[in-house]
């Protein structure tokens, strides 16, 4: 008789999915006016595969010439074309730039994998799919903008610049662009510098799509580029999603101008966990909330609060559940946990790390192999941490987890609520009664009951205090981008 396997001596064969359709150019220009243009001063800079180290392409350096120039397309056809355009027939664009989202979803979910170190399970199956569903949804507001907003008049902005980060590039583009778009502005956007693919991309579908010319300018480059594009004269809004730091820099530098302003910035999600929850629901909360997107997410729950009663029983349901995550090519359908974003970014990791350690908390770290090439992190959890410490305080932008305990619900209310930051957190419950009751008293802008990280082009997300102000999705993200009186 065979002998029986041990539940961590299995091995999934390896299920890359095949890149046999996909290009990648060797080289991207700046993608204003409508076509493909290199930049003025010749520059460009590399963008690499986090999972292998090795260079994808030569994308275009955008300075403040070419800044200049993406503004002025935008202004041009916002003045010629966008704004002078029935909604209705504006709602067509945005339909079609729904749909060949969808019929190219398996194109953009590897690169965005692939540039950005991501899983494909989660590019597939959540960047993607929401990216097309924020086209759709906003591509129904846009001849109703009267309805959304009955006993008002509304109009558009003019030229919007965008800003994005590198953990989410294409959903973060859609949820800029989309409602920008169904409420009659033109664009400028300028994603991060490592991860600019599905963005230039995205480009390429929009000239597939037949949109106009200058309605969307794509320019690349880095945080030269992206204070250039900010301090633009003839820009009439600004949105970004960030850093805390950056964004207190942005508003700022807009003090005192007419400019419109919406920031996204940090998160230290609190994820508590009380006694009466479904506990194997709850680790698998916990363990969708900060591994599987290697905590690159600024509403990542980050901060685990497990009620004391039941601290050692989820502990050591965690430390199983993180022991039999698997970590490796972000393209291996089988992968849990893909590559970090960047060198500078693992380092930054691991600073945490040494300073959790340094502090006398207790550190576990899964057992799983790290390929020798490529940027990663295994999956970490520090326990008994103090609230005053470093790794508590401070985003991490790593799968880093640190918990503490609680005794009561105002011991944990303030406990959760002791962070500068406001974007999310998450209940994990059987009583009803006590998830409204926190939702009432906790300082962030979403708050999900007995699950987390779940969105939906319907619902504004956001945060207050050191998180930013303004919404995205729903009639909230509408309004940012809209003249409202009366």
């Amino acid at each position: 008789m065979a002998k029986a396997k041990k539940d961590n001596d299995w091995n999934l064969a390896p299920a890359p999915e095949s890149t046999g359709h996909v290009k990648i150019d060797k080289k991207y220009d700046l993608f204003i006016g409508g076509k493909f243009v290199p930049p003025t001063a010749k520059k460009y800079f590399e963008t690499v595969n986090p999972a292998t180290e090795k260079i994808l392409s030569q994308v275009a350096e955008a300075g403040q010439k070419d800044v200049d120039k993406a503004v002025k397309a935008a202004r041009k056809a916002y003045d010629t074309v966008w704004s002078k355009m029935p909604p209705v027939e504006r709602s067509k664009y945005i339909f079609r730039i729904a749909r060949l989202i969808q019929e190219r979803a398996r194109e953009f979910a590897i690169i965005e994998s692939i540039d950005g170190g991501k899983p494909i399970r989660e590019s597939r199956d959540v960047d993607v799919p929401l990216a097309a569903a924020h086209f759709f949804y906003h591509a129904g507001w846009a001849d109703k903008l009267n309805y959304a907003f009955p006993n008002a008049e509304v109009s558009s902005l003019g030229v919007v610049g965008q800003i994005i980060p590198w953990n989410f590039p294409l959903l973060m583009a859609a949820w800029k662009i989309a409602p920008a778009l169904a409420c009659g502005n033109t664009v400028v956007l300028k994603p991060a510098e490592t991860t600019p693919l599905t963005a230039l991309k995205l480009a390429e579908l929009f000239m597939d799509a037949g949109l106009p010319d200058g309605v969307v300018n794509i320019i690349t480059g880095a945080g030269s580029t992206g204070q250039a594009l900010v301090e633009h004269s003839d820009i009439d809004k600004i949105a970004f999603t960030g850093s805390t730091q950056v964004g207190k820099m942005i508003k700022r530098s807009l003090a005192g101008k007419s400019t419109r302003l919406t920031l996204e910035l940090g998160g230290k999600a609190a994820n508590i966990i009380f006694e009466d929850s479904a506990i194997d629901q709850a680790v698998e909360g916990v363990v969708n909330g900060i591994y599987f997107n290697q905590g690159h997410v600024c509403c990542a729950g980050s901060r685990l609060f497990v009620e004391e009663s039941i601290s050692s029983e989820f502990i050591r349901k965690l430390k199983h559940r993180m022991d039999h995550l698997i970590l490796g090519d972000p393209l291996d359908k089988n992968t849990d946990i893909g590559a970090i974003n960047s060198e500078g970014q693992l380092n930054t990791i691991q600073s945490y790390l040494e300073a959790g350690e340094k502090d006398g908390f207790e550190m576990y770290q899964s057992n799983v192999a790290v390929p020798k090439k490529g940027f990663w992190c295994r999956p970490t959890l520090f326990t008994h941490v103090s609230q005053s410490s470093v790794i508590s305080k401070e985003e991490i932008f790593g799968p880093v987890l640190a918990m503490q305990t609680f005794r009561t619900i105002d011991e944990v209310i303030d406990k959760a609520n002791n962070t500068p930051y406001g974007l999310s957190a998450g209940v994990w419950t059987d009583k009803g009664s006590k998830i409204f009751n926190l939702t009432t008293k906790l300082k962030a802008g979403v708050v999900w009951a007995n699950t987390f990280n779940k969105f939906d082009p319907t619902s504004p997300f956001g945060g207050y205090k050191e998180s930013g102000f303004g919404r995205e999705g729903g009639l909230h993200g509408l309004s940012a981008y809209l003249k409202i009186t009366g």
